[in-house]
């Protein structure tokens, strides 16, 4: 064990992720990219946490930054990242080896390029065994095909002298969440772990990972741009639009009350089976703001169809709604007199035009 974590002071009282005003910026020939702009959050042991956002919102980097997977080159961080009380933003990449796999773990989003194409997977699955808990050879390949049981993969003694180009894509994301618990972390992060997976094993994936979670009491934050899939897979969901966090809250209070017009727009672009063959898809009008020059005000006004004057030109802080673990930035909430109002002109408007 690295002498530096040995001595760091530990929380075990407190939360096991604690997440406190993190700016991750990069360094571009257009300015400065603030993809992370002053995100905070707690996250406790065996809780899950859905980030939601659309491609652009800062999510993975987020991620990435609680990780510290980003380049030190052109990456400009500050604030606060601590992992059961350690301070992770000012470790060096040695120090971080010793938490990596061992304490925090990630699933990455295409296991074709994160796995490696010329070493067979029991390999890739006992190199970190081997590494961070000093098994043998012999151990490490136990362990592995344990592992393998445990990700239900079929045929699991034949799959660990496969290469990853020689399995499916399900299979290949069931290798990545066995290398990813592989020494047992008690933090797991997952960037949309079901991207081009179908439907029937996206939902094997997340159970899989639901299961392991529950089993191990491990904490989890989901990343995915689709609100459908955190649903009944999280505890908390928090939602990410320009850099900032803009909506937190239990899962099930968030669908039964959310506040912030953009969660409303995400939920009601996603297709459901009781809308009629060819219906237009619904869809969030406009692009998502430039993080090189965000608009003033709030980040979504230019895109949200209720925005006021204010709007524009003041930025709302995260305030508290009626349950204490809700938060939302938004001056005219959903279901607020002014959000019902335009609503209403909307519907009169859509209903006069045909």
């Amino acid at each position: 064990m690295n002498p530096r974590l040995q001595t760091d002071t530990r929380q075990p009282g407190g939360p096991l992720l604690q997440v406190t005003d993190l700016h991750t910026a990069f360094r571009t020939e257009r300015g400065l990219v603030r993809s992370v702009d002053g995100v905070s959050f707690t996250l406790e042991r065996g809780r899950s946490l859905g980030i939601v956002g659309e491609s652009g919102s800062g999510k993975t980097v987020l991620s990435r930054s609680i990780m510290g997977l980003l380049p030190r080159r052109n990456t400009e961080r500050s604030g606060s990242v601590r992992f059961e009380g350690q301070e992770l933003v000012d470790l060096s990449l040695k120090e971080r080896r010793h938490i990596w796999g061992r304490e925090m773990a990630m699933i990455f989003q295409d296991p074709m390029t994160s796995l490696n194409p010329v070493m067979r997977v029991g390999k890739q699955i006992g190199e970190g065994l081997r590494l961070h808990l000093g098994l043998t050879r012999s151990a490490a390949r136990a362990t592995a095909l344990s592992l393998l049981h445990d990700v239900r993969i079929p045929e699991p003694e034949k799959r660990l002298d496969q290469y990853a180009f020689e399995l499916s894509g399900g299979m290949r994301q069931r290798v990545m969440i066995a290398l990813a618990m592989s020494c047992g972390p008690t933090l797991l992060l997952a960037d949309e772990p079901t991207t081009a997976l179908d439907v029937t094993v996206q939902a094997q994936i997340l159970e899989l990972i639901g299961v392991q979670r529950r089993e191990r009491n491990m904490a989890v934050i989901l990343v995915t741009h689709d609100l459908g899939v955190v649903a009944g897979h999280t505890d908390d969901i928090a939602v990410m639009y320009g850099g900032k966090l803009v909506e937190k809250a239990p899962t099930r209070t968030l669908f039964a009350a959310m506040k912030m017009p953009y969660t409303a727009a995400l939920l009601q672009s996603i297709p459901r089976l009781e809308d009629p063959s060819h219906q237009r898809l619904n869809v969030i009008a406009g692009r998502p703001p430039d993080l090189v020059n965000p608009p003033r005000g709030c980040r979504f006004a230019p895109r949200c169809i209720i925005a006021q004057p204010r709007c524009h030109e003041e930025e709302p802080p995260l305030v508290t709604a009626e349950h204490p673990d809700h938060q939302y930035a938004c001056w005219f909430s959903v279901g607020s007199a002014v959000y019902r109002e335009r609503v209403d002109e909307l519907a009169d408007l859509t209903v006069g035009s045909l």
